[in-house]
């Protein structure tokens, strides 16, 4: 499946990125030491120039002491101020042309400013955790931070022997070599740069249920004091996978672990083919189980079919928020049309200023997004019907997949499984801001 480009810079986040390029592969070997904070990496990166010749072009990468960029083994030109590698090629790269860059830094990672506070890179007592969304890969290596731009990751780390490196992806070969240990983890599929997740810390692993035949492998690297809650509220996560892939479509990677830090969290953080949660999330009693259902979900919608740019957002976070009432529906718990109320409800109680389809940068994680994005999957759901609206989700996480989508392609697709024109139900929901009358089912009573 191509990706589907953005048309322009990301109108939120207009520094960061490179529409010039996209990048095929990065190659990354990192060398950690926990108690310095210390980090020095080596990149290279393999990219395919645009339409136009590439006398220039940038990369994001926070405050790191560069030592040494090559573009096809020669050294061009460059400058590293304000979170930018600016790179003038010692010859242009030919419109088209496949290039390769190799980028050495090292230096005390932190996380980058944004208005959320901190993103990225974080050191933690005992290790540390990246939690990129939406702009905090730069805080540890060098990349083309833009959401279309997806890629596949090979990843080494070197780190202490005490420590557990967990990534996105398969892990390949962990060597212990004297006192320090390297974990070479690779990620196939096509990856956005804030949704490369990492986390270095103390872990016990544990296998959740028997993947079988074909299945999915999930693992859980928990605290070892962690265990006994985690194995109460983890326990239905492979009936979650199997729910899923039941009603969405084949999981989209090859494995899916959770990690869980000894620290908390404000709330759990999606990558690709992993999940981060704090320990204020496991509590024994299931008390987060949604937020389960919530970063599974995501692993099909926000990073299997990722976001052009960060306007679409609900995208993503609207589609995991129906995954978590569906679960509940599925699971004995409520059914998505007494959520479906609830949320209503929430909303009509909240300022109605938010437009779904373009929150502005401001909104992107205003929890009415969420809750309103829910509420549009539902209100399809009761135009559609049960047997078409399914059909329709695994049709656009199958046909998506590897990709990158608008709200105009989400509308396009729903289209193809109905007779009966949407569009004063997308206008309303997507386009307007006043909140809609509560979606209820076709022939009445529960969805």
């Amino acid at each position: 499946m191509a990706v589907q480009q953005s048309v322009g810079q990301d109108p939120y986040f207009p520094g960061n990125g490179d529409l010039r390029y996209r990048v095929h592969r990065y190659e990354l070997t990192l060398d950690y030491r926990p108690a310095p904070n210390r980090l020095s990496g080596t990149a290279r990166i393999n990219a395919i120039a645009g339409r136009g010749q590439l006398t220039e072009f940038q990369l994001n990468l926070a405050d790191f002491r560069v030592g040494r960029v090559k573009v096809d083994g020669r050294t061009p030109h460059y400058t590293h101020r304000g979170g930018k590698l600016r790179v003038r090629p010692a010859k242009p790269v030919r419109a088209g042309a496949a290039f390769t860059v190799e980028v050495q830094w090292s230096g005390n990672p932190r996380p980058v400013n944004s208005p959320w506070g901190g993103l990225g890179w974080e050191e933690l007592e005992d290790g540390a955790l990246v939690a990129s969304q939406p702009v905090g890969a730069p805080s540890w290596y060098p990349c083309n931070d833009r959401p279309s731009d997806k890629a596949s990751y090979h990843i080494s780390v070197t780190t202490p022997s005490a420590y557990a490196v967990v990534a996105g992806g398969r892990l390949l070969t962990r060597t212990t070599k004297a006192s320090t240990t390297t974990w070479v983890y690779e990620q196939a599929a096509p990856t956005s740069s804030y949704l490369v997740g990492l986390s270095i810390g103390k872990y016990q692993t544990v296998l959740l249920g028997d993947p079988g035949p074909g299945g999915v492998p999930q693992h859980g690297h928990i605290p070892a004091h962690l265990l006994p809650r985690f194995a109460r509220d983890f326990a239905r996560q492979p009936a979650m996978m199997e729910l899923f892939q039941e009603l969405f479509g084949p999981y989209p990677f090859d494995e899916y672990a959770v990690v869980v830090t000894e620290e908390e969290l404000d709330v759990p953080v999606e990558a690709q083919g992993l999940s981060l949660f704090g320990s204020n999330h496991v509590d024994g009693e299931r008390g987060s189980e949604r937020l389960v259902a919530h970063e599974l979900a995501h692993q099909w919608f926000g990073n299997s079919v990722s976001i052009a740019d960060w306007r679409q957002i609900w995208l993503n976070e609207g589609f995991a928020k129906y995954a978590e009432w569906l679960w509940s529906e599925r699971s004995g718990g409520r059914s998505a049309q007494q959520l479906a109320a609830g949320a209503h409800r929430l909303l009509f109680s909240l300022p109605q200023d938010l437009r779904l389809a373009d929150p502005g940068r401001k909104s992107m994680f205003d929890d009415r997004l969420y809750q309103r994005g829910g509420l549009v999957l539902h209100a399809v759901r009761c135009a559609l019907g049960d047997d078409a609206f399914f059909r329709m989700l695994r049709g656009w996480a199958g046909q998506h997949r590897g990709g990158a989508v608008t709200t105009a392609n989400f509308t396009a697709h729903v289209g193809r499984f109905t007779d009966e024109p949407l569009d004063a139900l997308f206008d309303t929901w997507l386009y307007g801001t006043t909140l809609p009358p509560l979606p209820s089912p076709r022939t009445g009573g529960a969805v």
